[in-house]
């Protein structure tokens, strides 16, 4: 009887993050400063939408927020405004005591994986303020790095941004070693409405996180040498080919235990994972 419930369960969480709808009762929003490339120190900056419900928790990123948003209340029409609401980080993330769900969009094609939630945290007896919020200390590895998290039991939520949680309060800051990848909460508010658009993916393949990783990696791959056919030259070909072997080296993205490292073998790339 244990197990049937435990998968019955399941299937309503699963089911929950495979439609559109999300109820919200509390938002916290949060800035990420990050770094996508080793090749130099230059940042970029986004902002996302942590939305909170008593059971679950759901994260993408504002700008395909607010786009998504339009998409379903039909107002957003042409190429031109669709670019406005350009994002890196295209995907969501939906949250429960035992799995994340995640949506990854790749060349405009969905792609869905789950893995367990089981981050093991070390709390600290270290504090600071963060956002207005006195704050705890906590460290994980995960992902192929080495995160610091500051977390606040004044808000009593298990979630944080990305796919961390699970400490005894919201996180409010979180950064890698490195500070490659940087979240900070900047707001915090109650929201009482039902999110219409939280996931708004239609035609969804369901593949291994190793091979959602694949994918995208490949389409990384091919994005510089795209325009390889019309370019005459040996010689430009080449450097093309060189340029794109380059980027994939010096990509850096934020779960580096997926991706792993990239090398050449006959002119080919290939996946070397870790």
């Amino acid at each position: 009887m244990k197990k049937i419930i435990i998968l019955f369960h399941l299937l309503i969480f699963t089911l929950v993050f495979s439609q559109k709808k999300f109820d919200v009762v509390y938002e916290a929003d949060y800035k990420l400063n990050y770094r996508l490339s080793n090749s130099n120190s230059l940042k970029k900056e986004s902002t996302f939408a942590l939305l909170i419900n008593e059971n679950s928790s759901f994260f993408k990123d504002l700008h395909r927020y607010f786009s998504d948003s339009l998409m379903v209340e039909k107002k957003l029409n042409t190429i031109e405004e669709a670019m406005k609401y350009n994002t890196d980080f295209r995907g969501y993330i939906g949250t429960t005591s035992a799995k994340l769900y995640v949506t990854d969009e790749i060349n405009y094609s969905y792609y869905v994986y789950e893995e367990p939630n089981n981050i093991n945290w070390k709390i600290k007896n270290e504090f600071k303020t963060v956002a207005g919020y006195k704050c705890q200390k906590a460290e994980t590895v995960k992902y192929g790095r080495t995160w610091i998290a500051w977390f606040t039991t004044d808000i009593p939520f298990q979630y944080g941004p990305y796919k961390f949680n699970g400490l005894p309060g919201l996180i409010t800051e979180l950064y890698d070693s490195k500070d490659d990848y940087h979240y900070t909460l900047y707001t915090f508010r109650k929201r009482k409405y039902t999110c219409k658009s939280a996931n708004i993916a239609t035609n969804v393949k369901n593949l291994p996180k190793a091979k959602v990783a694949e994918v995208f990696k490949n389409r990384l791959a091919g994005k510089l040498r795209l325009n390889e056919q019309y370019i005459e030259n040996a010689e430009d070909r080449e450097y093309m080919r060189r340029n794109a072997e380059e980027a994939i080296k010096k990509y850096n993205p934020i779960e580096l235990s997926i991706y792993g490292s990239v090398s050449k073998v006959g002119g080919n790339v290939k996946l070397m994972y870790l």
